[in-house]
């Protein structure tokens, strides 16, 4: 049965065996001004093909009904995605049973004998159903945001990688190659040039140069790290062993296995942010050793760099422009990791890369 009030806005469901308690819930709201249409069902096989065939912003449920309850009405609700609320409207149901299905997730219960708080009790379910809907609404908003975000800072990364090795390149062919055919006609010079003076000057260019060509081999170093290719144990060793002869800092290198297989995506990543806490440590840190472990066991690859430096308050890390630490933090989630940093005044920094390799093991290698 439908009532049909005019200016209709609550939909209602009532699921009762009574058609005087039925009715009287209706007058209740009619008379507490509560627009409203109401189907009326008294079987779970109804109850089944309503909710099933429409939408409703109310429930209302006698507990004890022949044959079931509310709470068998109210499992088939649950799997219905944004229900609407669930209010019992009983007078059998004692406070303990209540109690009970609204830890189930009811929302809420009126007794028949206190009819007049319904249209009160109504009100709030719905406001706390539309705050809920917004809540979820936000969450899932923000849960795409991040998605746009990690997808657009994955290209990002992809992007400046690519960038990078084509200045490499540029580095090599041009600027390497014009340094070598410098060095070259600067050898026939001091070969042939009689003037000491002017061998002098020549020596003193050669010198120059060769800085010039170890500062265009280091850049390439950073810019594109063929030395990946020989694996990633050996690329985090050359970059602790660079940065001991820059800084004299005492760096050690310790590893779960003489090499490590990884995806190529993983072994750039764990390789930057190598790079990248080398130089935080170099500029901040003041320190006097610096340890690096890697480790590939129980399926999770970890990276951490360890420093005995000044460390700082990690309030900092909360700052919104630490973009060094959120570019590593974004960096490990282009691969399903994560960066963990530890740290406290006077006594130093730990950075830990974590990336499960599980998946891309399922996935049969690197994508």
């Amino acid at each position: 049965m439908v009532s049909h009030i005019s200016g209709l806005s609550l939909r209602i469901l009532h699921l009762e065996d009574s058609a005087a308690d039925h009715a009287l819930t209706s007058i209740t709201l009619r008379r507490a001004q509560v627009e409203h249409a109401m189907w009326h069902v008294d079987s779970l096989e109804a109850f089944r093909d309503l909710i099933t065939r429409q939408d409703f912003d109310i429930i209302l449920a006698d507990y004890n009904l022949p044959g079931f309850t509310a709470l068998d009405a109210w499992k088939l609700v649950t799997v219905r995605p944004r229900h609407p609320p669930f209010i019992l409207l009983s007078g059998a149901i004692g406070e303990a049973a209540a109690v009970d299905a609204m830890r189930l997730g009811v929302t809420d219960y009126v007794l028949k004998d206190e009819l007049s708080r319904l249209p009160h009790v109504i009100a709030r379910a719905r406001e706390v159903h539309e705050a809920r809907l917004l809540q979820e609404q936000a969450a899932h908003e923000l849960a795409a945001s991040q998605q746009r975000l990690a997808e657009l800072t994955e290209h990002l990364q992809s992007s400046i990688e690519q960038e990078r090795a084509a200045i490499a390149r540029e580095i090599h062919d041009d600027i390497g190659g014009s340094l070598t055919a410098i060095r070259f006609d600067l050898a026939w010079i001091d070969r042939h040039a009689q003037q000491t003076d002017v061998r002098e000057h020549v020596q003193a260019a050669t010198a120059m140069l060769q800085h010039a060509l170890g500062a265009s081999q280091r850049i390439m170093m950073n810019l594109r790290p063929p030395i990946l290719d020989q694996g990633l144990v050996a690329a985090v060793q050359w970059l602790a062993d660079s940065f001991e002869r820059r800084s004299n800092v005492t760096t050690r290198v310790h590893s779960s296995a003489g090499t490590i297989d990884l995806p190529a995506s993983v072994q750039l990543v764990a390789y930057r942010t190598t790079q990248e806490a080398l130089t935080n440590i170099s500029k901040y840190a003041d320190c006097t050793t610096v340890r690096i472990e890697l480790s590939d066991t129980e399926g999770v690859f970890t990276l951490e760099v360890t420093d005995d430096g000044c460390g700082f308050d990690p309030v900092f890390l909360k700052k919104p422009k630490a973009f060094g630490i959120n570019g590593l933090r974004e960096r490990a989630r282009t691969v399903n990791g994560w960066l963990d940093i530890s740290s406290r005044p006077g006594q130093g920094t730990s950075v830990i890369l974590s990336v499960p390799l599980d998946s891309y093991a399922a996935n049969g290698g690197d994508q």
